[in-house]
């Protein structure tokens, strides 16, 4: 294949002009939904450990399950289920909830044992201490445990929250106009493989920031510790 060929099947500068708002789009869904999915998994995770962390049997039982199935059950399953599924149960939602719910639950799970591993992790000293302050059990837990327990498992939850912010592509298997669907759409209706290009450098666009402030995070707080 000849220079020319090559810049005329991947850089078409035509079909780029006729597809990029398209790609800027879809660029647009998928860091809402990266962000939307960042904060609702780490919350909800977060959540998920301090509750264990009260010890109550029923409860540790149920949060354990959860994470370990979901953090069992590859996300695209997650998502077919939540889309195509739950309608036959009356629970109807769209490709952006369906997907969002998925990859938030999914990250919820990993996230609990991230940041149950690091309350474990804090001397019980920590605690007993607050304690003999006047700080109740949950005072606690949210000034002095966490705080600690967050320092320890930045760099395990960092690298988490990244692989399954890329994970939004999967949400293209439902019909998600995210870049990497909008992208393939593109391609099928110019008959040229640049707009799957466009689709490449515009992830590369998202998530290359995204890896940069997770070195530098895991960076600092490793030197802190």
């Amino acid at each position: 294949m000849d220079l020319q060929a090559l810049i005329f099947s991947f850089f078409n500068l035509e079909v780029i002009r006729d597809y990029w708002p398209d790609i800027v789009r879809g660029m647009a869904v998928t860091i809402e939904l990266g962000v939307l999915v960042s904060l609702t998994g780490i919350v909800v995770g977060l959540l998920l450990a301090i509750v264990r962390a009260l010890q109550i049997k029923a409860l540790s039982f149920f949060i354990v399950c959860f994470a370990d199935i979901l953090r069992a059950v590859p996300p695209l399953v997650v998502i077919m289920i939540l889309f195509f599924a739950f309608p036959y149960i009356q629970v109807s939602m769209s490709a952006f909830v369906a997907t969002w719910l998925s990859l938030s639950l999914v990250l919820a799970a990993f996230a609990e044992e991230i940041c149950w591993a690091g309350i474990v992790s804090v001397p019980k000293g920590q605690a007993e201490a607050a304690r003999s302050t006047g700080l109740s059990w949950w005072q606690s837990m949210c000034f002095v445990v966490v705080p600690q327990a967050l320092r320890l498992t930045v760099a395990p939850l960092t690298n988490r929250v990244i692989a399954i912010t890329k994970s939004t592509a999967l949400g293209s298997v439902v019909g998600l106009s995210e870049v990497l669907n909008n992208s393939q759409s593109a391609m099928s209706m110019s008959g040229n493989a640049t707009p799957l290009m466009m689709g490449a450098v515009g992830c590369l666009i998202i998530f290359i920031p995204v890896v940069l402030l997770g070195r530098w995070t895991e960076t600092r707080f490793r030197w802190k510790q």
